[in-house]
């Protein structure tokens, strides 16, 4: 980065907490300096202060604050920055108005109507970015030549549109006065369909700017995509942002002379340091100073064209460039983990020759749709909390924070991960500076530590002693050394699933560890994973261990150095910023199949696109020499969700391509990766035309070896706690260390700023580029008894789930079905050898109590006929099945010396058809099962290790026997999803093979009932307290509730609690009789509906399993709507009669008003297409606060189809989905409103619909006035309005208008009391959990 003409090139990480400054000098020497983000009593901005003090030492000369820079010496900087992510975080970004198409001024509130988190029953949500909504006059559909329609009009992705309503522009014209009138001045613009129609936009935007709008981001320019929700949040993002952006940069430039005015670069520059030899950055002209900021997708971009949308990942993306460039070099091309341990979370990424991008995904509850690199964020740091729950060791996700920080910061603060390293031993106070305490003028305090973990520790022997199964209490080191094993365990789960998602092997990485905290844990979690080695880049430490880079560091006394953990990654971020390369990237939507007959076509839009990033770049001043541009096509398969941006780098043009390359190839060779199979007969369609433009500076790593000149020097030795105690362990100071020395664990290598712990076993090496690589041992079998340990019953928990989670995805990726790949509607659960449940991922709230029904039935039915290689299907109701088209696989494991099964496992998909008198097998009129589709009681899928694919193909096939029904509609994908429910729970044996094989069968077997036994203590603890609660205020310990379903049919429940056994009685007895309908519910309906309220009642993660209902007795009496005859019709009990169970449990122990108990079933089909969406309506208040308005409640969870694939799919159009206004009950806390959704139809089909709440209301409670009920209306083409009710399917022909107005939730309390106070704003979270994990996570849960 040094120059000939003796110029500076700057690299700037500025953290929330702490701001990196990596400066190259003159001559090449490097400078790098740390300090606080925020300090206004000394500096008005952190990189401009770092910049001055380095020109100021450098120089010689004194540079006043108060005055602008001289910028003559400086000739590049870089920055990356977290002013988005925190504006984002905090809320405090621009005021902005969203200007939408008419009829969906709450698109952005309801989002994909599914709930964040499935059991707080408050339904906390994120709130909008925008203030006001204005609804613009416009309407643009797609064109689909109906008697009438108008001309037609060719969008940008080719399709063809009908504009039925232009922008109202004079309309509009007031209403944005009246905004600027208000003190608005940015505004989103999110119109229907202008991803490809982007013209009423720009007439807005156009209005809005002549008006004097400051600020106008049209969705059309953010990001050209379809899907208008993610669309419309990225929008607003932008326009929320990018002011606040802005401000900052023009802050930033005020500090310099000329204001930072750029010109473009001239070309590259060879600087002469040792370390950093290549050609690096494009060089200004004389004067001039390049200015880029880092992107979410590591990319740089001028100062200029730096927004919102494209910033919130700026900083953490400057790590994983920088150990992309280095340690995946260095390693010699070995695929990296990126593991970024903080003081609040950890980042997790990947890294094998390209960056792995997301092209949407949520930070702080926005969904952005641009790339970014796909950086998974988990809440796990240094400084999360340590608690000890119901006999569970628990790590988080609560944190610290920076103040008042971990308990050694001595500040009053609680019990940490930091904590429990310091009184292992593994941290040293002395090598800390003096800055904690109030006056930030003391050292690390160990006595704090252990004083704050001896409370837990006491909670721990408490609970050894007195809890079910006595046992010798623990040492304090040995609580210590749980904790952090807990915390390791939680930190490797998302790895595991970050890799195995995409069909990698986690030990065939290198941990590349960087990150406050990381280096005291790389080592247990590389182990963990079976990986063997450990990369620690040399710019995470040696900033501060080679004197002639540091000098300065510290001499100012505003310059503090990190508190051990807090949220920075050492100096790789700032590298990779000054390694990363300048992008320019250009998109556009695309509709056409990817085909021979559109190559051409395809090749001319990947030209002008190509054009397009190739001179943006060369106006930055790069020669074309140093530009390369790359190619994407996002195709899928016709039919599917599941895009792929591919690129075609590696695939060069064939005789059947276009000629920018063989896309088709490369997404067969990434689908067939991720997926486990291709569907050949598929065709593949192309949604997105992408080129990525990027401006290379050229930098190349051309490392000189330090010589060692001699054995390694201990400066002191220690003790340290390992396994089986405490060990003699020499520190290492890294200053003195250099090329060749090696270092056998355990030992500590630390420096001011940074500890690394070797563990026994593992050795350490200063490799010739002057990095550590660990390499790591096996490791030692640990002794586990099967009596209760409670740090192992933390780790088998997470092992456990671990296991279920993975099943999972095996099962996505090798279904084929859109339900099951895209849907991810399923789950996958771990059973014990009494057929209980031990772990289910997802958490699917329908499906949590069912499937241990489904075992346990099979185990008393088949008793000794279950073999070895057998595998059993089920899905009838009185066999534990919640619905038919919920299919179980259920594969006993047999092992080696047992006769009977040691465990099972079991996956259960909703299959999309399986027969029956309608399509989708979810008729709203059955009156028998049979008429719901196939039925399998108990029935060997796989018998003797062989597939029956003639059995159960005939099985399948069987309804169409039965008058005015069909056998299943698509046998190839049931077919293929039964396959891939085999391999799912293949899977899951393998796994728990590996786990007794580690610890063997007695102990595996004995932490399946400890975990059970866990589940059970959280329940009873909180009906004790439930109980006490009551019986304190001198009421009764006995509960009751009723309601009844839309028929009249009652629904009751008594509940009796044992307040000194911690258990209850849940009786429904007087619940009415089978119905002739379908709403009957089977028993496992009901029991998954009592686990998912009492996981509510709880309040706090638990295992979900068997042992939930362990303190639980419930009598439903036989014959009643909740335990049917064998022959009931069950498809509503499971999606309608689940919600008024919940309402009813709920009701009894006043927990909340009633939501808006239904799922506001609707199908849609003809013979050539089929459609089902379930719609959200209004949460019930409680007690402090008020109901969520249109979303999802208690037993489902689903996602909508968005409007405009709803439209580009469906011949409907979408013409109002938007809050049904006043629909919530009154309350104290009012009940959240249901919402108004309209479909006017395009073609005749059958319109069938299943719903409840429409004769009576959802409760209020304490006083709360009850919701609204719902209302199915279909008012016809002539103009005839007709009340559906409530169940009922009828044809609907062209220009007919379905009106659907879902209920609303129950309020709380009397309405006539006084409002609440306002009370102090919520606190944002510590961190943001994002990532493709996180995203498929939310996707499983929102079924």
């Amino acid at each position: 980065m040094g120059s000939p003409e003796g110029r500076f090139h700057f690299a700037i990480d500025r953290g929330g907490t702490f701001t990196d400054v990596f400066a190259q000098c003159p001559g090449g020497q490097v400078r790098v300096l740390k300090l606080l983000s925020e300090d206004p009593a000394n500096y008005a901005d952190a990189p401009t202060e770092g910049i001055r003090r380095i020109l100021e030492q450098e120089g010689g000369v004194l540079l006043p604050r108060d005055r602008p820079l001289d910028t003559s010496r400086i000739a590049s900087i870089r920055m990356g920055t977290t002013v988005a992510t925190n504006a984002l975080l905090e809320r405090r970004g621009e005021r902005v108005a969203l200007l939408v198409t008419r009829g969906f001024r709450d698109l952005l509130h309801v989002g994909t109507q599914a709930r964040e988190d499935l059991f707080d029953l408050a339904v906390p949500m994120p709130e909008v970015l925008y203030e006001e909504v204005l609804e613009v006059d416009e309407r643009v559909v797609l064109y689909r030549g109906e008697p009438g329609a108008g001309t037609p009009v060719k969008g940008r992705t080719g399709d063809l549109l009908e504009v039925r309503q232009p922008a109202d522009l004079g309309a509009l014209r007031g209403k944005l006065e009246g905004l600027l009138s208000r003190g608005v001045r940015s505004l989103a613009v999110v119109l229907m369909h202008s991803y490809t129609w982007a013209q009423h936009e720009q007439q807005v935007g156009a209005l809005a700017r002549e008006l004097g709008f400051t600020h106008v981001s049209l969705s059309s320019d953010t990001m050209p995509m379809v899907r208008i929700v993610p669309r419309g949040h990225t929008a607003c993002a932008d326009a929320y942002l990018t002011p606040t952006i802005q401000r900052y940069v023009q802050g930033f430039r005020r500090g310099f002379q000329g204001q930072l005015k750029v010109r473009p670069p001239a070309g590259p520059l060879r600087p002469p340091h040792p370390c950093l030899p290549g050609p690096l950055l494009a060089a200004a002209l004389p004067q001039d100073v390049q200015v880029l900021f880092m992107r979410s997708d590591g990319g740089l971009a001028p100062m200029e064209s730096f927004s919102g949308s494209r910033a919130v990942l700026s900083g953490p993306a400057g790590g994983v460039v920088g150990y992309s460039a280095t340690t995946y070099r260095v390693e010699g091309g070995q695929p990296v983990i990126g593991f970024d341990m903080g003081g609040t979370s950890t980042d997790v990424s990947r890294y094998a020759g390209e960056f792995e991008h997301v092209f949407e995904a949520s930070t702080a509850g926005v969904t952005l749709q641009a790339p970014q690199l796909d950086i998974n964020t988990v809440a796990a740091g240094g400084g999360s909390r340590l608690f000890f729950r119901s006999g569970l060791f628990v790590v988080g996700p609560e944190s610290a924070g920076a103040h008042p920080g971990p308990a050694c910061y001595r500040k009053g603060g609680p019990v940490t991960v930091t904590d429990a390293n310091l009184v292992l031993g593994r941290l040293l106070p002395a090598s800390f500076p003096c800055i904690f305490g109030p006056g930030e003028d003391q050292p690390l305090s160990s006595e704090a530590s252990r004083k704050a973990l001896e409370a837990v520790a006491a909670e721990v022997n408490s609970f050894l002693t007195n809890g079910p199964g006595p046992a010798s209490p623990l040492s304090l080191e040995e609580v210590a050394m749980g904790f952090v094993r807990v915390a390791n365990e939680a930190m490797c789960r998302p790895i595991r699933a970050l890799t195995q998602a995409r069909g990698h092997d986690p030990s065939a990485h290198v941990l590349a560890c960087f990150g406050g905290a990381g280096g005291q844990h790389a080592c247990a979690i590389a182990r963990a994973l079976g990986m063997d080695t450990v990369h620690i880049h040399r710019y995470v430490w040696e900033w501060c261990a080679c004197r002639g880079w540091g000098a300065g560091f510290g001499r100012h006394p505003h310059v503090a150095e990190a508190p051990r953990l807090r949220r920075h990654s050492g100096l790789l971020s700032a590298l990779g910023l000054a390694l990363a390369d300048v992008v320019h990237e250009a998109q556009e939507p695309c509709s056409l199949p990817y085909a021979p007959e559109t190559f051409v076509q395809l090749d001319q839009r990947l030209s002008r696109l190509e054009e397009q990033c190739v001179d943006a770049l060369r106006a930055q001043g790069f020669p074309r020499s140093q530009i390369s541009t790359e190619s994407f096509l996002h195709l899928r398969y016709q039919g599917t969700d599941c895009a792929l941006m591919v690129s075609a780098h590696r695939h060069p043009a064939a005789a059947r391509s276009p000629r920018a390359g063989d896309f088709g190839a490369a997404f067969v060779e990434r689908y067939t990766r991720e997926f486990g199979f291709v569907i050949p007969e598929r065709p593949v369609v192309v949604d997105d035309v992408r080129v990525r433009g990027t401006g290379r500076s050229g930098l190349r790593l051309e490392d000189v070896p330090r010589a060692q000149t001699g054995p390694p020097r201990i400066d002191k030795m220690t003790q340290c706690y390992f396994e089986g105690g405490y060990q003699e362990t020499p520190v290492y100071l890294l200053g003195e260390l250099a090329y060749g020395h090696k270092l056998q664990g355990p030992c500590l290598i630390i420096d001011s700023n940074s500890t690394i712990l070797v563990e026994p076993g593992c050795q350490a090496e200063v490799t010739d580029t002057g990095d550590i690589r660990i390499s790591v041992g096996a490791e030692v079998p640990s002794l586990v008894g099967a009596q209760l340990d409670p740090i192992h019953l933390s780790i088998f928990s997470h092992r456990f789930m671990s296991i279920a989670e993975q099943m999972g995805r095996i099962l996505q990726r090798t279904a084929i079905s859109t339900n099951i790949k895209e849907r991810l509607d399923f789950s996958c659960a771990l059973f014990g050898p009494d057929g209980g449940l031990v772990s289910n991922a997802p958490h699917i709230p329908v499906h949590l109590g069912a499937m241990q029904e489904t075992v346990q039935f099979q185990i008393q039915h088949l008793g000794a006929d279950l073999h070895p290689g057998d595998v059993l299907l089920s899905n009838h109701p009185s066999a534990g099945g919640s619905h038919l088209p919920d299919l179980t696989v259920i594969t006993p494991v047999f092992w080696p010396g047992q006769t009977r099964p040691v465990f099972y496992v079991a996956s259960r998909g909703h299959h999309a058809d399986i027969g029956g008198i309608t399509p989708g097998s979810m008729p709203p009129h059955s009156t028998t099962l049979q008429q719901e589709g196939a039925v399998f009681l108990s029935f060997k899928l796989v018998q003797g290790g062989v597939f029956q694919e003639e059995a159960v193909t005939e099985a399948l096939q069987a309804p169409g026997k039965i008058p005015g029904c069909s056998g299943t509609r698509n046998l190839h994908d049931n077919l293929s999803d039964l396959r891939a429910q085999v391999a799912a729970n293949q899977k899951g044996i393998q796994l728990v093979g590996e786990l007794i094989g580690q610890y063997g069968l007695d102990v595996v077997q004995a932490y399946m009932g400890h975990i059970q036994a866990n589940a059970e203590l959280a329940v009873r603890d909180m009906l004790r307290a439930f109980g006490a609660s009551r019986q304190a205020r001198g009421l009764p310990l006995e509960v009751s509730a009723e309601d009844h379903m839309d028929d009249g049919s009652p629904i009751r429940l008594r509940v009796q609690i044992n307040l000194s056994q911690g258990s209850a009685v849940f009786d429904f007895s007087g619940t009415g009789p089978e119905v002739i309908g379908n709403l009957n519910a089977p028993r496992a309906i009901t029991l998954s509906a009592l686990i998912y309220c009492l996981r509510c009642l709880v309040g706090r993660d638990i295992p979900l399993n068997q042992g939930c209902l362990a303190p639980v007795r419930v009598v439903i009496p036989r014959g009643c709507i909740l335990d049917p005859s064998p022959e009931a019709a069950v498809v509503g009990g499971n999606v309608l009669t689940s919600q008024r169970v919940v309402d009813v449990i709920l009701g009894a122990f006043g927990a909340c008003a009633a939501s808006q108990g239904c799922m506001n079933n609707v199908t849609l089909g003809n013979a050539h297409m089929g459609y089902y969406e379930t719609v959200a309506g209004g949460a019930g208040a409680g007690p402090g606060w008020h109901g969520r308005s249109g979303v999802h409640s208690h037993m489902t969870n689903t996602r909508i189809t968005d409007p405009e694939i709803l439209e580009s799919r469906y011949p409907v159009i979408l013409r109002r989905f938007e809050l049904r206004q006043g629909s919530g009950g009154r309350g104290r806390f009012r009940g959240g409103d249901g919402v108004v959704r309209e479909l006017l139809f395009r073609e005749e089909a059958l319109l069938s619909v299943l719903t409840e709440r429409r004769a009576f209301r959802p409760y209020g409670l304490h006083g709360g006035e009850p919701g609204a009920r719902g209302l199915n209306l279909l008012i016809r083409k002539d103009g005839r309005t007709v009340n559906l009710g409530g169940k009922t399917s009828v044809p609907v022909f062209p220009g007919d208008v379905f009106c659907l107005h879902t209920p609303g939730g129950g309020g709380y309390g009397d309405p006539e009391d006084p409002a609440p106070p306002p009370g102090s704003p919520p606190q944002p979270p510590a961190f943001s959990e994002r990532g493709s994990v996180y995203e498929y996570r939310r996707a499983q849960e929102a079924v």
